[in-house]
Formats: C-alpha cells, structure tokens, sequence
C-alpha cells in the first residue's frame, strides 16, 4: 500500500473484485446463517445459496464479527496506512457499522466511519470515490468527503420477481408491504433514508424494466454519473438491462455490472435486478 489512508468496505458493496484490487479496497466479509450454520459470504456459492431458499431453510444475514475489521484495520496498519477511511452499509440495513466502531475503537490508528445511506453499488462507488482521491494523493479529509457525498447523492431502483424474500427479512418499510402478491405485479422499489421504499408499481416484467430505465435516464439527465446493474443468480438479464442504459446514458463514466454478495441476495432473491445512478 503505497497510500498512507487506508480505504476499508464491507461485502454488501458488492464491488466487483478487479475494482477493489485496483484501488487498493480492503473488503470485510459479511455472514450468513444458513440453517443452524454461520459462514462468511465469501465462501456461499450461488447455487448453494439458491438451494437453500429453494428448500426454504432459514437464511439470516449477520455483520462481521468486530474482530473482521480488528484485523482488516491492522493489516491496513502493518502495510503503512497512517488514517482509515472505513465506508459501510447503512446501520438501518446492518449492523455492520456498529461492528466496525467497536474495531475502530481498537485500531492502532484513526478510522473513519461513512455511512453510506444504502448498500450495494451506492456504496461501492462511495468507496471507490474514497479510493480514488488516496490514489491521486488527496488526504483523509477529502476521501471521507467524498465518500459521504457520494452516499447521499445517489440513487438505486430495485426490480424484484416477488416481494417474498425482503418481507421475509424484514427489509421493506410498511408502504411497500402494501403491495400485493400477484404475479403480473411488479413492485419498484428504492432507498430512502435507509429504508426499502416503493416508487412504483407495474404490471408485466418488460414493463417493469422499462420504466426502471426510464427513471434512471431522468435521474442522470444532466449530470456526471457512475452506472452500475447489479443483479442476483440473473447476469444475462442484468447484461440486457446495461445494453438499454448505455444507449440511453452513453455519458456514464464508470460501468460497472456485477453480482450483488450473497448477503443481499438472499434478501432480494433470484432474478432480482437494481440500477445505480450515482453522481459525482
């Protein structure tokens, strides 16, 4: 690590590994509790993962032990690092923060907690603006203002087949659990503040698809934006959800498509899609 501020994510960033090691991103695993077995997400295979929300065993997402990023901040530490900027998935989601307090508490040297308002690519990109400015020798105080701007000021849409799985992990706010369960309908959602919100509902998947494209071309109208798809067990409709925004959006800098980490997956479930619109 040639930087002296360290920049440290946890997994929900769902950062696809060539970024991270790129820009130098130190990232936590989370858990998942499959059934009456804890393991870090990093060794859930997909199929493994849908297996088991096929047979419908329990599945609970957990934050890093505090010890996680005890040893991520040391490592950081032992590499040089004089500063950390530590971003991470909104508490209203996880509690992965509290984890990474209870770390900082620890750290041989100054950590910087960011909330990222959400998770997924909002946040990969608030760590990855975080990384960028360390690379071009910006100091700590640029990175963590960075990072929380980009927090605040970008926008996910969330396309899911069903709302079963979030109802299931307690992820929607009461507007969302409203809607019902047809088939045809298909619920939009978004973050607001922390929370699953909805934003939209309609009928038929295509239709559903192409309204999240047009929501995201007006939120990018204008402006200089990072894009990312992310998707969970769907990267050939994930593919064809990025075809439709770059030709609509051929301004965006950073492209990124990638699998969203186990973790948010088994609380959006298979063939779940979402658009990341974050300015910079």
């Amino acid at each position: 690590m040639s930087s002296r501020v360290a920049v440290v994510t946890d997994s929900t960033a769902s950062l696809p590994s060539r970024l991270a090691d790129r820009f130098d991103i130190i990232t936590v695993p989370m858990q998942l509790k499959i059934g009456s077995e804890l393991i870090e997400e990093a060794y859930v295979p997909t199929d493994r993962l849908l297996r088991a929300m096929e047979a419908q065993i329990p599945i609970t997402t957990q934050p890093p032990a505090p010890d996680a990023f005890f040893w991520a901040y040391q490592d950081a530490w032992a590499k040089g690092a004089e500063t950390i900027v530590s971003v991470h998935v909104t508490p209203k989601l996880s509690p992965a923060t509290d984890a990474a307090k209870q770390a900082a508490a620890k750290s041989r040297v100054p950590v910087f907690i960011v909330d990222s308002h959400s998770s997924g690519m909002t946040l990969g990109f608030a760590a990855l603006a975080a990384a960028r400015i360390v690379q071009s020798g910006g100091n700590v105080q640029n990175a963590r203002s960075v990072a929380e701007q980009r927090g605040r000021d970008a926008s996910v849409l969330i396309y899911v087949d069903t709302l079963h799985y979030l109802r299931q992990a307690g992820r929607v706010s009461a507007a969302a659990k409203v809607f019902g369960d047809a088939l045809s309908v298909k619920p939009l959602l978004t973050v607001v503040d922390g929370e699953v919100e909805p934003f939209d509902k309609v009928v038929g998947r295509d239709r559903a698809l192409a309204k999240l494209v047009d929501k995201a071309v007006a939120l990018a109208y204008g402006r200089n934006v990072d894009l990312a798809v992310e998707h969970f067990a769907a990267e050939k409709e994930g593919h064809e959800l990025l075809q439709m925004l770059q030709k609509r959006i051929p301004h965006a800098r950073d492209v990124v498509l990638t699998q969203v980490s186990a973790a948010i997956g088994a609380n959006v479930g298979p063939g779940a899609l979402a658009v990341t619109v974050s300015p910079f």
